[in-house]
């Protein structure tokens, strides 16, 4: 339940309280994938059967062509189709995290879809059908929609630079929401985003972290470096490696987490989640982290990287979410797309 001190007009749930639906988008733009694309197909075949196993699974496919092939690798990898359902609508990319809307709930606790502005990350130029794929979501459904805005502003915002534990607080990143350099939302400071997070998504503080993680083209989205996974639990991401360019900011954002619940007497616990060796494509460094996970109402889907400590970090999961299956997905080639699953699905709550 939310905080008595939250007092925004709407609620977003935290990801593990009930949901109805997973939104993804089946993947189709190669260029995510240069030289690796023909096995993303059968990686989101094994995520989104894994969920059809447990919840409804909304798919996202650009035409009928995908949709045909959706189908089939669906059937192949053994998904519940019953439980799926493909919908045609363009998008530029599948990283519906990002540009889909965020569900949140109103003081009735419907079901409302806050669209925010999307902007390819303030980096891609091909993100216009991203922006747009919204209708889609709402046409099938027919969702009251609120476009948040601030100072007659449209507000850019991406579900991955967020993360809430449902009951006030927030945490994201100012490598992301506050750097000059990014260019999400001008002149936008520390304050500004209080209003907005408080009225839209019902938080009474925000959590500022530093920077992201090496690699990450999002510039420091919060969903590789920290997530609650409790009302008073954090992971939190960690790199023992000193040589390693992971190392100082990481170390530096368990600082701010721990100064901020000292400050602020929080009573949250905080989880240290290792990184995994650092993962390079055609010589590139990729953000490769544990803490790209999804939770759904069953099952957790963990992303792992053929690493030595997928099995460490295994254990750790499975003692902090006992009353659901951990399950551990290879995204050694997944990631290569500068994402893993947490970029690429959406939760509809319940």
């Amino acid at each position: 339940m939310p905080s008595k001190e939250v007092n925004g007009m709407y609620r977003m749930p935290a990801e593990w309280e009930p949901q109805k639906s997973t939104w993804i988008a089946w993947p189709h733009n190669h260029m995510d994938w240069p030289g690796k694309f023909s096995e993303i197909p059968w990686v989101f075949s094994k995520i989104i059967t894994k969920l059809s196993k447990v919840q409804s699974v909304n798919i996202l496919v650009k035409d009928k062509v995908d949709l045909k092939k959706a189908k089939l690798f669906l059937r192949v990898s053994g998904a519940k189709i019953k439980n799926i359902r493909l919908l045609i609508c363009k998008t530029d990319r599948a990283w519906t995290r990002d540009f889909l809307p965020i569900f949140v709930k109103d003081r009735m606790k419907r079901n409302i879809l806050s669209k925010w502005e999307f902007n390819g990350w303030a980096k891609y130029k091909n993100f216009k059908n991203d922006n747009k794929a919204f209708l889609k979501v709402n046409k099938s459904k027919k969702f009251k929609v609120i476009k948040p805005k601030y100072r007659k502003k449209k507000i850019v915002l991406e579900g991955g630079s967020i993360d809430v534990n449902g009951s006030g607080l927030i945490l994201t990143t100012m490598q992301c929401l506050l750097s000059k350099v990014q260019q999400r939302n001008k002149g936008f400071k520390k304050n500004d985003y209080n209003k907005i997070f408080n009225k839209f998504f019902g938080t009474r503080k925000i959590i500022w972290l530093n920077k992201g993680i090496q690699g990450d083209d999002t510039h420091g989205h919060v969903d590789d470096i920290a997530r609650f996974v409790g009302k008073n639990k954090i992971f939190m991401a960690t790199e023992k490696n000193k040589k390693d360019k992971n190392f100082k900011n990481l170390k530096e954002n368990i600082e701010i987490i721990k100064k901020f619940k000292r400050k602020n007497e929080e009573k949250f616990k905080i989880i240290y989640v290792p990184m995994p060796k650092p993962k390079f494509m055609d010589g590139i460094r990729l953000p490769a982290s544990y803490l790209n996970f999804y939770i759904a109402n069953k099952i957790v889907l963990v992303p792992s990287f053929n690493d030595p400590k997928d099995k460490i970090v295994l254990k750790i999961f499975r003692k902090h979410f006992k009353n659901r299956q951990v399950v551990l997905i290879d995204s050694s080639v997944l990631v290569w797309g500068f994402g893993t699953i947490h970029c690429l699905t959406q939760q509809e709550p319940k």
